[in-house]
């Protein structure tokens, strides 16, 4: 498996680095949990306890991720273009083209309840103009690798200071490319450009847990206390809690690394794209049925939480049923969709 979960044929890679999957893991059930809790309360009209979880988590859950992304990137950065692009580009327009296919699917009829069938295709084609649902952190990707290769002869520090202006400016145009963009590509520079840094806080983590819990209390107090406040979202202070959220959680995946708790979160990781293209149907069937069966057993918290749980393990199941009834080219690339050499990486969690 690559770094994002999906398959790549090839010689057997080097050994993934334990940390960084367990901070994924962390990335992709937060991502999750944020959808499945949002979608319980809006279709309930009710809030409930999982909810000041997802507001705690809102200003480092992205750029965590987006941190990670980029984080190995400096490693491949150098290849040639058609190699690049194939793996940066093309590698995730294939799953975001099949995936985005199949959400709209599921989703179509009730487009067409609406709107009329004559409508949907148009919205299926806006679809490539605009991200559509949940898909929009594998549309950005690409932008980013691309962005970051074309630019990699100006002045690093420049370029993360403009981008860093971006994320303070809260741009709302409107679109998601545009607005999500400015707001999330100072974190994915952020992890190309200091990962020395970032794995030198992990081996300072390693080597030091005691100090490296206490951080993490005064991180949690410092990032509750701003949320609750209402000044998470402020400019400066959003870029700040990113940056600290995001060094908080590369904490949290090396001290769960070092004592080899919670290997389900490292599987996870090891599977956090799996997870991301495929949890939005067991979430959804589990939302459906629950607030239909359990609403007056359960209090919405709860709710949400099993929902948050059977879209992760759910979208693992799919993964699991897709290659063992031959359905590989949901989470596989087909050879006919490289447009450069299968090629063995230098690291297996180079950002493939």
């Amino acid at each position: 498996m690559t770094a994002n979960g999906i398959s790549a044929a090839g010689p057997a890679p080097a050994p993934r680095i334990d940390w960084v999957d367990y901070a994924k893991g962390i990335c992709i059930v937060m991502v999750v949990m944020m959808h499945s809790v949002l979608g319980v309360e809006a279709a309930a009209g009710q809030i409930g306890f999982m909810h000041l979880v997802v507001a705690f988590a809102k200003p480092f859950r992205m750029p965590d991720f987006f941190l990670l992304s980029g984080l190995f990137l400096a490693v491949v950065i150098d290849r040639d273009w058609r190699t690049y692009l194939d793996r940066k580009v093309v590698h995730f327009a294939y799953f975001y083209l099949l995936w985005v296919t199949i959400q709209f699917g599921f989703k179509a009829p009730s487009f067409a309840a609406e709107q009329g069938w004559a409508h949907v295709g148009l919205l299926y084609l806006q679809a490539f103009i605009e991200p559509f649902g949940t898909l929009w952190f594998i549309y950005l990707l690409p932008i980013f690798f691309v962005v970051t290769k074309a630019t990699r002869r100006l002045p690093p520090l420049a370029i993360w200071a403009v981008a860093a202006a971006l994320e303070m400016t809260h741009l709302s145009t409107g679109s998601t490319v545009i607005d999500e963009f400015a707001a999330r590509f100072v974190y994915f520079y952020s992890g190309y450009l200091f990962a020395a840094q970032v794995f030198a806080l992990s081996d300072r983590a390693r080597a030091q847990p005691a100090l490296a819990l206490a951080g993490l209390a005064l991180w949690a107090v410092l990032n509750a206390g701003l949320v609750s406040a209402d000044l998470s979202e402020w400019p400066l202070i959003s870029l700040a809690l990113g940056i600290a959220g995001a060094c908080a959680i590369v904490v949290t995946g090396t001290l769960l690394a070092r004592a080899q708790w919670l290997n389900g979160l490292r599987f996870c990781g090891e599977h956090s794209i799996v997870i991301y293209l495929a949890f939005f149907l067991p979430m959804v069937i589990a939302r459906v049925a629950l607030l239909k069966f359990a609403a007056g057993l359960l209090d919405i918290g709860t709710i949400s939480l099993i929902v948050t749980a059977v879209g992760v393990t759910g979208a693992l199941a799919i993964w699991r049923l897709a290659l063992r009834s031959g359905a590989n080219f949901l989470f596989e690339r087909p050879a006919a969709f490289w447009i450069a050499p299968k090629q063995l990486r230098r690291s297996l969690q180079a950002a493939e």
